[in-house]
């Protein structure tokens, strides 16, 4: 929006009220200057008998008090046009917002730290903390003119889904803001989705709007993969701009592909471009069940649930029952997501059931929490009833006859 515009518009209420106030009091004041500002006495003005016991009004004066109240009017009029189109002017400008007091914030947690608080990925937090130790001192010797070894920021993570990989990726995100290579340390998470267009031409102008967004960041694409299909001239669009991106803003920009192992391999080495900027593989393996079975905890901990004695061996037996399930395919971390919200949503509908759950009824899993039997209270009455009119159509017991 026009600020010169916006300026215009208030100096044209400014003007407004101005003349509102000259028209109601100009008058008054500019008449009693007259009177009194002169050498010589006002003569007084011709009058007539007043009739009637009714006031008389010259006809100078009741000149003069149209024109005042005309002046009113008009000033009314103009003042409220004024503001009316003040109010179109800041309607369409979405950055004018009545400030709000801003809510105090807590301190950021060190990136390091949050990364050592990760259950499990003794191997990735190794890796990073060894990347990390790296790029902070070939930019140490750079700023001290010293003689610095090209490194890639660029990563390729591979593994399984439920690793924690989108986790790590904005971790290293703040590590790299924290220790100066990212100047805003903030993570684009996309897919092919976020990147392809329809239609030829679309897909780069889509592509550089994502681009744009992560600059300063980390742009992670996730199974990254999917661009480099058989035949897809809009993926294949879209790596061209991403790859020109990471030439041409190489000090403040940083992408992280992630997919499936095998797969992210022939990604990279399908084109010399991905396979020159990306050199640093973190391969990311999947959980234990000690580790899968901490996930469950942690979410029971976090949310206020907690698990009785004999229960967590059943959860334990679940955990693993999914991972044999789905071997080629686990989602490790994501899957103990979901069992844990089918567990509370069974735990809910079980205590909807009681008249005045306590908060310990509320916290506790049940063993009849694990599966879906618990009826919904609705099931039930429909039971009740269906038992009912069972009973009413049997056929009444006769008792046997005395002997």
């Amino acid at each position: 929006m026009d600020r010169e515009k916006e300026l215009e518009t208030l100096n044209k209420i400014t003007n407004m009220q101005r003349n509102l106030l000259g028209s109601l009091y100009g008058d008054f004041f500019s008449a009693a200057g007259s009177s009194s500002g002169s050498d010589k006495p006002a003569e007084a003005p011709k009058t007539e008998a007043p009739k009637n016991g009714s006031v008389y009004i010259s006809p100078e004066d009741r000149e003069r008090a149209e024109k005042a109240k005309e002046g009113v009017e008009n000033a009314i009029t103009n003042a409220n046009d004024a503001l009316e189109e003040a109010k179109a002017l800041f309607a369409k400008d979405s950055n004018v917002k009545p400030a709000e007091p801003e809510e105090p914030k807590e301190p950021e947690e060190d990136p390091m730290e949050t990364l050592d608080k990760l259950i499990g990925l003794k191997t990735i937090k190794e890796d990073v903390k060894e990347l990390t130790a790296f790029v902070k001192v070939q930019k140490a010797r750079q700023e001290q003119g010293l003689k610095s070894v090209p490194v890639s920021l660029h990563l390729v993570f591979t593994g399984n889904p439920g690793t924690g990989k989108t986790t790590v990726a904005r971790i290293i995100a703040q590590i790299y803001k924290q220790i100066g290579v990212l100047s805003k340390g903030q993570l684009v998470e996309v897919d092919r989705s976020g990147l392809v267009a329809g239609y030829v031409g679309q897909t780069a102008i889509k592509t550089q709007e994502q681009i744009a967004k992560a600059k300063g960041g980390v742009l992670f694409i996730d199974e990254a993969y999917a661009l480099a299909q058989k035949d897809d001239a809009f993926g294949q669009e879209a790596i061209d701009t991403i790859l020109k991106a990471m030439e041409d803003n190489r000090d403040d920009f940083v992408v992280i592909v992630a997919g499936y192992t095998e797969p992210m391999k022939k990604f990279i080495d399908s084109n010399p471009g991905l396979k020159s900027r990306f050199n640093k593989y973190i391969e990311f393996p999947d959980y234990s069940i000690d580790e899968l079975e901490e996930i469950f905890n942690m979410n029971c901990k976090k949310y206020d649930y907690k698990v009785a004695e004999d229960v967590q061996h059943q959860i334990r037996a679940l955990i693993t029952a999914r991972k044999i399930e789905n071997i080629d395919n686990f989602a490790n971390a994501r899957e103990v997501r979901n069992l844990f919200e089918e567990i509370i949503t069974n735990q809910a509908r079980r205590i909807s059931a009681i008249e005045n759950p306590s908060e310990e009824d509320m916290m506790t899993i049940l063993l009849e929490d694990l599966s879906d039997t618990v009826a919904k209270p609705e099931e039930k009455k429909e039971e009740e009833t269906s038992e009912e009119a069972k009973a009413e159509e049997a056929p009444a017991e006769t008792a046997p006859a005395e002997e």
